[in-house]
């Protein structure tokens, strides 16, 4: 397809990957530059027709994005960039995580085990990517992309291999700053095994507050979902989420519960925790889909037993 030139202004797409049909569930940021786009996050496997489609609609195809950066390589962020790889893109990536790029098995299989036969529907088809069209990325490192500058921040909690990008005023926070959809001022924590790690998280949030403090950004934009204004409140509210997380791990995990019963009670503190923070019934399906609970669950019992309880 031909392509429109782009405005090389800064201007982020938000493209929106309709993820299991839901609107505003997984996002890609698109950045025009000279001499195509940069993207933040591939997206999964899954979606690919959805993000095509977005991607036409401000006037690009797949082989106009010369450069992917992951936050990390969790399907839902990383499960498209084998195919982008493909199509010429560079795949900027945690060093943590690129060789889990480029020899999969380990990835898959560790997610096999989460979600079990629903693999293909959720994530669809992951290619690998080829080691030449990979950046491993440090903390700190600078990212440049023609006459767009991104900079990387080490966050880990959600997962090891985890970073966030600063570019212009925008922090591009994957995970690491939550859940939050179609503007609601309600977050959730995802914590999937096995990496969560509370400690960790609380680290990570440190430094991003640092960086916001400096002026080193004025906007946050998570994968899930959406880029925001008020981002004071956001990183106040995840250190609040924080802190609620680890009350109820303290008050919950001492007493050895099974998995089944773990499970069942943190379900039910979730939704009693978004229905009291004005969240309608209707609008919880958004945040399973984006952050199944029950992924927590594991990997809350995992912090536990490896972690937290050893102390």
């Amino acid at each position: 397809m031909e392509t429109i030139p782009p405005k090389v202004n800064g201007k982020i797409f938000v493209i929106d990957h309709n993820f299991l049909g839901i609107n505003g569930a997984i996002a890609s940021y698109l950045i025009p530059h000279s001499s195509g786009a940069a993207l933040i996050e591939s997206g999964p496997g899954s979606t690919i027709e959805n993000f095509t489609q977005g991607l036409a609609a401000q006037g690009y195809a797949p082989s106009d994005v010369t450069d992917v950066l992951l936050t990390h390589i969790h399907l839902d962020h990383a499960g498209a960039s084998g195919m982008l790889a493909r199509s010429g893109a560079r795949i900027h990536v945690h060093h943590v995580g690129a060789p889990h790029l480029v020899d999969p098995d380990k990835l898959l299989a560790s997610a096999a085990r989460i979600y079990g036969d629903q693999m293909e529907v959720l994530w669809g088809e992951f290619l690998p990517v080829p080691s030449r069209m990979i950046n491993e990325v440090a903390d700190g490192d600078i990212i440049q992309v023609n006459e767009l500058q991104f900079r990387a921040i080490d966050t880990p909690g959600h997962a090891n291999h985890h970073h966030a990008y600063i570019f212009a005023d925008v922090c591009f926070s994957g995970d690491i700053s939550g859940i939050r959809m179609h503007a609601l001022r309600h977050i959730r924590l995802p914590m999937p095994p096995p990496e969560f790690n509370l400690d960790l998280w609380r680290d990570s949030q440190n430094k991003l507050c640092h960086e916001f403090e400096k002026g080193a950004f004025t906007r946050i934009a998570p994968t899930h979902f959406g880029i925001f204004e008020d981002t004071e409140w956001h990183l106040n509210e995840i250190e609040t989420a924080l802190d609620e997380v680890e009350l109820w791990i303290e008050q919950v995990l001492p007493n050895d519960p099974s998995l089944d019963d773990l499970n069942e009670m943190f379900l039910e503190w979730t939704r009693k925790r978004s229905l009291e923070q004005g969240l309608d019934p209707e609008q919880l399906d958004p945040y399973e889909a984006a952050n199944p609970s029950w992924m927590s669950t594991y990997g809350i019992e995992r912090y536990w037993r490896k972690i937290r309880g050893r102390r």
